[in-house]
């Protein structure tokens, strides 16, 4: 892992959120992938756990982040008004220099704040809630967007959403992939829709694998979707492309 970021193996792939509104793609989560030299192309699950391990999350995330950011300006140069999600682990939510260097690199790159949207796992806030809180208090400060990651799954999820700032719900594809199968499921996604109206909150209703899912979605009045159903995560540069020959958008709902 200390080479692969020494020599520049990770990259970056970026897999787009449409907005169920306006039918746009309006923003896009970035995924680390490891061109490893012997394994070929690895997802992060295969290797952000050891990264982790090994205290190297640090670095990895700011590899990331800057990548996220300076495509995030190409692509906005080129017209195309997208926000880029990121994930933070435990070691990034308690760097109590991460708002620093968020700061610096949007600066360095000319990229507005609320562009950013950074991604927390609910046992990533479980691990030092007060550290955890004054980091994300001064993100929310730089005016970057925060996001509750895999909503749904975690031990303490009301009483984090009443106590910390933060502007989006990522309800887990666990709920959204099986709501037009199972009942119970479907009563989660449209609770916890609710939910986030109440609070002022977007939603995002990652998983979404079939036009089914992504019709009853957008029937419900969901914010955004993200899945394969929309598009797979993809390179910065195709995904210009891809973008490109999208159709004119309707509007979804």
């Amino acid at each position: 892992m200390r080479a692969a970021l020494d020599a520049d193996q990770l990259d970056n792939h970026y897999q787009p959120k449409l907005d169920l509104h306006t039918g746009q793609v309006t923003g896009v989560e970035a995924l680390v992938r490891w061109h490893h030299p012997e394994r070929g192309l690895l997802a992060p699950g295969a290797f952000l756990p050891l990264a982790e391990q090994a205290g190297l999350m640090r670095r990895l995330a700011l590899q990331v982040l800057e990548r996220a950011i300076r495509d995030l300006r190409d692509w906005r140069a080129a017209g195309h008004a997208l926000s880029t999600a990121v994930n933070l682990s435990v070691s990034n939510l308690q760097d109590v220099a991460l708002p620093d260097q968020v700061q610096l690199l949007l600066e360095t790159y000319g990229v507005p704040a609320d562009a950013l949207v950074l991604e927390i796992t609910e046992d990533v806030l479980m691990a030092d809630a007060a550290r955890s809180q004054q980091v994300m208090a001064a993100l929310r400060r730089l005016g970057v967007r925060l996001s509750i990651d895999d909503y749904g799954t975690g031990y303490s999820s009301l009483a984090y959403l009443r106590a910390l700032p933060v502007d989006e719900l990522k309800l887990d594809r666990s709920f959204v992939s099986s709501l037009t199968t199972d009942g119970k499921a479907a009563a989660i996604v449209r609770s916890t829709l609710q939910l986030s109206r109440d609070l002022g909150m977007t939603m995002v209703a990652e998983g979404v694998e079939d036009a089914a899912a992504l019709e009853a979605l957008s029937r419900w009045d969901c914010d955004v979707a993200q899945g394969y159903h929309i598009a797979r995560p993809m390179p910065a540069d195709r995904l210009l492309t891809w973008l490109r020959g999208r159709p004119v958008p309707a509007a979804v709902s």
